[in-house]
């Protein structure tokens, strides 16, 4: 395995760089997957770039995905080929660029009814016809023998068969960190729990931010030529500040949705190939994926009108999650049987109406919007495609004649921090547990202090020191959430070993590690009583 250098991430040295008096090219708020896309694409052009995240990179909908990275079956029924065939180019890179973090994963579509092996299996053709090079295996139709092998755990009264095709699955959160880092060591300063306050204009334009550190209060003034909201399902909050100091009225961007995942012990679907249902009772996708050594069930899609950091599962959700997995699975799981349950906002984009015809979109799924001021706003879309989006909303930054023309876009197939060289070898994924994870990295943190004391099933010391060390962690609910996914996975484990990972933290940092508030989230994640819709 190749060893890498990674790049100290101490704040007192981040905050002092953001002190001194740099007139950045680009400023980003909002630490999700749109975000540190667009400042790694920045940053690589050359640009002088600065993020900003209130709280933790991805803490929001960007560490609640369903771990796909997909084309997006159900936008082909839809009829939309071109969003597929991009989220299918996109895909490619992805796996290309962070393969210790991505990798192809095989699913199988259960047929019950006589027509659904042959209809579904056209379909999937068109699928791989539609990835051509970039795609990752032939889809097969199977008898019923061949689905029950590759699907021990699929309910088998009934079963007529099924179809196998191929997807990409991904570690959602420490892909977002792996773009964080990649866009650090490409010079931007990229900064959580480092919240924007404010937008700062002169003669009607956005000309930079006010932005205050969460841990010290002390706020400080951001000069920018340009600034880019990506804030995902908050982006109307920055948008409403950036109309009422110019005078310009604007309606809301966003219609929350969320999405709810329910985890359970993978024996209830044993072996390596996802479950898929393209069609439920109520027409919603049900997904039944293998991850990390669980299974999560999911997913729904329930507007809300509210935007709260840490939304709860309504009881119908949960019902319906579990009710429709009973339906496919040789056996039922219960709310007993649940590890972690969590959700996730979608930042969906209303239709809007622009009078100056400063409002585009590449495709339904993300939309990019300039404003008079100059304040760029992007949001929608989706995990697979923010490779994409980032190339978007520089391309608009650019000809609204906010940034310089530069370069063009090199982030296709780049490798972010922890790649392996070519030829080089990624960790095993199970042994030793969860270092694969870290891939080219995995050396370096072995050397660290504590690399032989585990803490927790795939969570040791020395692990806990390098995400404080070189992954920006502030806090237990950094690490057991994001840089390891204990919480995700098993709540009721994540909340065993916080204090001992909290010790840990406290010790790297020197200040309080949020204990309490930690093990009241993992209660909430465990199954805390859900609301009625």
């Amino acid at each position: 395995m190749t060893t890498t250098t990674a790049l100290p991430t101490d704040r007192n040295v981040l905050l002092s760089r953001l002190a001194e008096p740099v007139r950045y090219d680009l400023a980003v708020v909002g630490g999700g997957a749109t975000g540190l896309g667009v400042a790694l694409d920045a940053a690589l052009r050359g640009l002088k770039v600065v993020l900003l995240e209130s709280h933790d990179f991805a803490k929001g909908t960007s560490s609640r995905a369903t771990k796909l990275v997909h084309g997006g079956v159900r936008y082909l029924a839809q009829g939309n080929v071109g969003l597929v065939r991009e989220a299918l180019r996109e895909r490619m890179h992805i796996l290309k660029s962070a393969p210790h973090l991505a990798q192809p994963l095989p699913f199988v579509m259960p047929a019950y009814q006589w027509w659904e092996t042959p209809f579904y299996g056209a379909g999937l053709k068109v699928y791989d016809a539609l990835a051509g090079r970039a795609g990752l295996g032939a889809t097969r139709l199977l008898g019923p023998r061949q689905a029950m092998r590759r699907l021990p755990g699929a309910a088998p009264r009934g079963l007529k068969g099924g179809v196998q095709y191929w997807d990409g699955q991904f570690d959602d959160a420490r892909l977002a960190l792996a773009l964080a880092r990649t866009a650090a060591a490409h010079g931007a300063l990229v900064l959580n729990y480092c919240a924007v306050i404010g937008l700062r204009h002169e003669g009607g334009k956005v000309v930079g931010l006010t932005v205050r550190d969460a841990e010290s209060g002390r706020e400080w003034v951001i000069e920018a030529a340009c600034v880019v909201n990506a804030t995902g399902v908050w982006v109307d909050t920055l948008r409403q500040q950036d109309a009422s100091a110019c005078g310009q009225p604007v309606s809301a961007l966003v219609a929350p949705s969320q999405g709810v995942h329910v985890v359970v012990d993978q024996d209830f679907s044993p072996g390596d190939h996802a479950l898929l249902v393209p069609s439920t009772d109520d027409g919603r996708v049900l997904f039944a994926v293998p991850w990390l050594g669980k299974l999560i069930l999911g997913t729904t899609d329930t507007p809300r009108q509210d935007v709260v950091r840490e939304p709860q599962p309504f009881e119908q959700e949960l019902d319906f999650i579990l009710r429709e997995a009973a339906r496919y699975l040789r056996r039922a799981p219960t709310r007993a049987d649940v590890r972690s349950q969590w959700v996730g906002l979608r930042p969906l984009v209303k239709p809007q109406a622009s009078a100056d015809g400063a409002t585009k979109a590449i495709s339904r799924e993300h939309t990019v919007i300039v404003a008079p001021s100059g304040l760029v706003t992007v949001t929608g879309g989706k995990w697979t495609t923010y490779r994409a989006m980032a190339e978007d909303v520089l391309r608009q930054c650019t000809q609204a004649g906010l940034l310089p023309a530069r370069a063009s876009c090199s982030t296709a197939g780049m490798a972010l921090v922890g790649a392996p060289s070519a030829g080089g070898e990624v960790a095993s994924l199970t042994e030793p547990p969860g270092l694969h994870l870290y891939g080219s990295e995995a050396d370096q943190l072995m050397q660290l202090p504590g690399s032989e004391r585990w803490l927790t099933q795939g969570v040791n010391e020395a692990m806990v020191r390098f995400a404080v060390r070189y992954e920006y962690a502030r806090n237990v609910e950094d690490v057991l959430a994001r840089r390891s996914r204990l919480l995700f996975l098993d709540a009721a484990a994540a909340a065993r070993a916080a204090p001992a990972v909290a010790a840990v933290v406290q010790q790297e940092t020197g200040r309080d590690a949020g204990l309490a508030a930690f093990e009241a989230l993992a209660r909430q994640y465990a199954g805390g009583a859900a609301p009625a819709a």
